[in-house]
């Protein structure tokens, strides 16, 4: 099959990487233009742009999605990851086979932006990854394949989107394998979930919730936005820590065991910090850091 990508984050280099190495041929990669990062905002392509512009794929960065036209008409199909953008039925509809979207989550649970960081949050232990037919509805069309992947309970955001990457080709290789045969996709069922973007305000850690939850926001939100608190007036980032029960210090208020950094949470219960990002620095091990900072106890997190 003539195939292309949209896609915009590096998720989705593993399906890449087995397109061009299959019996399909990558046409066309189409990604979102080019944009300012870092300290000095120079501007910046695309994981994936990177990624094409080292294979010699074509690339497309339309501002608009009007753009594709004339421009994606000749192809079988298009799979989507992550790109990011919502495309309007009249484009949807111009490939022969339509836009299919590489979504991680077991569909109908977990629609929107932000899937497998929703998942962690709930403290999930099972997710997935779905293919299925774009509409124009928010993650709702129908399913072609889908295959489940277990939460490994040391996961974070980071670790589950690289084993979801991981799961990728596969789903999309049987996705276009049914294509070919005539298969149609399956429509929905079941309950649905919405899995919405999460906000650098969102990820602000509430001491007052309980260790369990915490711990579960720090394993969603981490590296991004990242998981953070105010220490001294400034952001600081905890990226890994472990929830436990049974505790006397009081909420947001740290106590130092030793090695261990603890910090009182809400219901009695407390986190053990393992790995923080202090305002500036570079991530490093909580007794490190607070070796460092010379703790004491009795100081609190804001």
């Amino acid at each position: 099959m003539l195939v292309g990508v949209a896609a915009t984050p590096d998720v989705a280099i593993p399906t890449l990487d087995w397109l061009i190495g299959s019996e399909h041929k990558l046409d066309l990669v189409i990604t979102q233009p080019d944009k300012p990062s870092g300290r000095g905002r120079a501007m910046r392509q695309t994981a994936v742009a990177d990624w094409a512009t080292s294979h010699a794929i074509p690339i497309v960065k339309p501002e608009s999605s009007q753009e594709l036209a004339g421009i994606v008409d000749h192809l079988d199909c298009i799979i989507t990851i992550g790109y990011g953008v919502l495309l309007p039925q009249p484009i949807l509809d111009l490939p022969k086979h339509g836009f299919l979207n590489l979504h991680f989550s077991l569909l109908p649970s977990y629609r929107g932006a932000a899937p497998a960081q929703r998942a962690l949050q709930n403290g999930e232990s099972v997710t997935g990854v779905s293919v299925f037919k774009l509409d124009k509805g928010m993650d709702t069309g129908p399913i072609y394949t889908q295959s489940s992947v277990a939460i490994d309970t040391s996961w974070r955001s980071y670790e589950l989107l690289f084993a979801l990457a991981q799961a990728g080709p596969a789903a999309v290789d049987a996705a276009l394998s049914m294509i070919e045969s005539g298969q149609s996709p399956m429509p929905q069922t079941g309950p649905s979930t919405l899995a919405p973007k999460i906000s650098k305000q969102e990820a602000k850690l509430d001491f007052s919730q309980d260790s369990r939850t915490l711990v579960n926001s720090i394993r969603a939100f981490t590296y991004e936005p990242g998981a953070w608190c105010i220490w001294k007036g400034e952001p600081f980032k905890i990226t890994s820590a472990l929830s436990q029960q049974n505790s006397s210090v009081g909420p947001g208020i740290i106590s130092v065991e030793g090695q261990r950094i603890i910090v009182g949470a809400g219901n009695n219960s407390y986190i053990e910090l393992l790995t923080v990002i202090p305002a500036g620095k570079k991530e490093m091990k909580a007794s490190d850091w607070a070796r460092g900072a010379r703790l004491k106890g009795g100081e609190s997190f804001d």
